[in-house]
């Protein structure tokens, strides 16, 4: 996820009534899988006395509370620039991605704990064959959420989408212990400690997926610049442009989906300011006409001849 900045389709159109209905749908979709999981899991795990099953229902309890946060969230990071927010308001969004993370991390700690307490308590799963069943239904289904949402995601360069996904997927991986521990318990009764084992991995698996979800937005909140490969191209196209005849103080941050940049050129001090302008807005259209989604351009020009920092 750390490197999202180098795998998101160009054609990307964030702001656009596609995104809107791709993101709904899909948030749609997930929480009612997760709904369905839930009940799944929760019910079968305690019929059948499956601690890690009954954890990663809790777990899949969350993952629907972030589908919710999804729908009602994006009618207000995709709102428009006002007077109050004249750089749009694509950090709600950040904030929905931590706000995502911090929930997926509560949920990790909490399952870890509560496994572990759990230990000298456990009396073995009374009922495998369900709780395998649930256990690779879950499987199946988080990964075919996380395929489609990580898509829709990276498609229109939504971090809190590509968020949710990475829970759909670590809620997919919580699967796996759950397995592993019915397997061992077929083949050896007596190693019922497996269930709760289970469910401590599941715990650090999700709290693995709450880092890859939380570091990025607070990298974003800090305005911590894009990858150097990404810096280093918008540079390229900066210095392609005819009339640049050296580039400084290249500043770039994200704001929600896109990126803000502010910089300055240097041009031949002898043309009048007409021409030092149209300079500036080739500079500006070609950067917003990127790859790399630049949504705000503010170009600085100064004459060639003077010294910079």
């Amino acid at each position: 996820m750390n490197d999202r900045d180098d795998h998101i389709s160009p054609t990307a159109a964030p702001g656009t009534d596609e995104a809107s209905r791709d993101i709904r749908r899909v948030s749609l979709w997930g929480v009612a899988v997760n709904l369905l999981l839930t009940v799944l899991k929760i019910g079968v795990g305690i019929v059948s006395s499956s601690l890690a099953l009954v954890m990663d229902g809790i777990h899949s309890v969350a993952d629907s509370i972030t589908d919710v946060t999804i729908l009602v969230g994006r009618r207000y990071w995709s709102a428009p620039p006002d007077e109050r927010h004249p750089h749009g308001h694509g950090r709600v969004e950040t904030l929905v991605t931590l706000v995502i993370g911090l929930l997926v991390l509560v949920t990790g700690v909490g399952l870890v704990y509560r496994a572990v307490t759990e230990i000298p308590e456990s009396v073995g799963i009374t009922s495998p064959t369900a709780v395998l069943v649930v256990a690779v239904a879950s499987l199946i289904g988080k990964e075919w959420l996380y395929r489609w949402t990580i898509v829709v995601g990276e498609r229109y360069r939504s971090t809190a989408v590509v968020a949710n996904a990475w829970h759909h997927r670590s809620d997919a991986m919580s699967s796996i212990p759950v397995v592993i521990a019915v397997v061992g318990f077929w083949i050896r009764p007596e190693w019922h400690f497996l269930d709760p084992v289970a469910a401590i991995l599941v715990g650090v698996l999700v709290g693995h997926a709450a880092r890859e979800i939380i570091w990025p937005a607070v990298q974003d909140l800090v305005d911590t610049a894009p990858s150097r490969s990404t810096r280093a191209a918008l540079h390229q196209i900066i210095e392609d442009t005819n009339g640049v005849l050296d580039t400084h103080a290249v500043r770039v941050r994200r704001v929600g989906a896109g990126l803000h940049i502010d910089l300055h050129i240097h041009v031949d001090p002898n043309i009048t300011v007409h021409a030092g302008h149209e300079i500036a807005t080739a500079v500006r259209q070609r950067l917003k006409k990127s790859d790399h989604h630049v949504v705000d351009v503010v170009v600085h020009v100064e004459p060639h001849d003077e010294p910079h920092d």
